[in-house]
């Protein structure tokens, strides 16, 4: 990533360019002007910055935003527009899978079959045929590859850690497996993370502090702070789906744990309690389907997930003070769970936590992760290029403070 993260063994510069740099990569400004509202650095420091991206070829700076008055202002862009990565987003039996270029703009997405259950060398042979077609039919340069994944990462070694739906893959090399096959620069996150990442640069910085909810087969969250996302001290900041709800006793978990969240809330819990109920019910989309059909007794269920996870949000949007809770998933396609989570949260936090805080689903739908995931692996290969920057270019960052 362009911004160095604590505890990460990658390189990486804490530079003013490189953060200027992950804005106009991640369509969050476009002017000099935005990137110095966003950065809270002065326009020296600013134009400097821009400067040397634009003459490493970083960046490119040509025609003329329109404007509501005054003078002119110049519009900046990746330089190298014809690069771009290829991007995954894994469940547990399909990957969604597409071209993404800089500025979140993705082509070619489509959803493809796959089993993580036959583990990490058998799924990686699946996916990286896939990225070879999308390279054969896809114009410009393959420059990077990103996955999300439906499990806890580690973000400094590149694989996932004790990962409950995910048998077989611990600990195993993705990143690099992923980088060697390929041939370009390599990057893996957990699903919501990147989910979370791609809504955030949908919205072009209007949205500063946000919180993504991914809720699926199991239920997981990213956090955005000012256009970068929040990994935590060991990279699982956001992991909602195993804090423990009264509700659910001692149901167990298939984290091994009693009384999670994802027991009560999730499409798994779900179909635990429809097949309980007499329906039959396969999986998550059967639920969505029999929801969506009218029957009471599914209506009421994803009723009453919504409220459990809404009461998990609860407490985090009171901690957090967000500004935007998106709801993402397959179950974030159904009325009843998101109005019991909306209710939740408007019942829960104070009113003032409340009163401007939109609660909506993401604008990417099932296209977010694939987004965020090549967005984070654009980034990365920027960030291997950024290092032919001195630090000398680093300017403090002046500290903006609202009375």
């Amino acid at each position: 990533m362009l911004e160095k993260t604590r505890g990460r063994g990658d390189a990486g510069h804490e530079t003013l360019a490189g953060r200027a740099l992950a804005l106009i990569a991640g369509g969050q400004a476009t002017t000099r002007t935005e990137l110095g509202q966003q950065l809270g650095a002065p326009a020296s420091s600013v134009s400097l910055a821009v400067q040397q991206l634009i003459g490493r070829g970083l960046v490119a700076e040509e025609g003329v935003q329109s404007s509501t008055g005054g003078r002119p202002r110049k519009v900046l862009r990746i330089g190298h527009t014809d690069e771009y990565a290829v991007a995954a987003d894994l469940g547990s039996k399909h990957a969604r899978i597409g071209v993404v270029r800089s500025g979140g703009v993705r082509e070619s997405v489509t959803t493809m079959p796959i089993d993580l259950s036959l583990g990490p060398d058998a799924c990686l042979d699946v996916l990286v045929g896939a990225f070879d077609e999308l390279f054969r039919t896809t114009p410009g340069k393959l420059t990077a590859a990103g996955l999300s994944l439906p499990g806890p990462v580690d973000i400094a070694r590149g694989w996932v850690d004790s990962p409950s739906r995910m048998p077989g893959w611990h600990r195993y090399p993705i990143r690099a497996q992923l980088a060697d096959r390929l041939g370009v620069v390599a990057e893996i996150g957990n699903d919501a993370n990147m989910m979370a990442f791609g809504e955030d640069a949908a919205h072009h910085g209007e949205r500063r502090y946000s919180i993504t909810v991914k809720a699926g087969t199991a239920v997981g969250a990213g956090i955005m702070l000012d256009g970068h996302l929040h990994h935590g001290a060991n990279g699982a900041a956001g992991d909602i789906t195993h804090v423990r709800v009264l509700a659910a006793g001692d149901i167990p978990c298939a984290c091994g744990n009693l009384g999670c969240l994802e027991t009560v809330a999730s499409g798994a819990a779900l179909q635990r309690i429809l097949n309980e109920s007499g329906r039959r019910v396969a999986s998550t989309e059967d639920v969505v389907e029999l929801v969506e059909s009218g029957d009471p007794v599914a209506n009421q269920a994803a009723r009453q997930a919504g409220a459990y996870l809404g009461e998990v949000l609860s407490a985090n949007v009171n901690f957090f003070n967000p500004d935007s809770v998106f709801l993402g998933g397959i179950l974030s396609t159904l009325e009843p769970f998101v109005a019991a989570v909306r209710g939740q949260l408007y019942g829960s936090c104070h009113p003032l936590l409340t009163r401007n805080l939109r609660i909506e689903p993401v604008s990417l739908g099932a296209d977010a992760g694939v987004v965020g995931a090549g967005l984070q692996a654009l980034q990365r290969s920027l960030a291997e290029t950024l290092e032919s920057i001195p630090r000398a270019t680093s300017a403090p960052l002046r500290k903006e403070i609202h009375v």
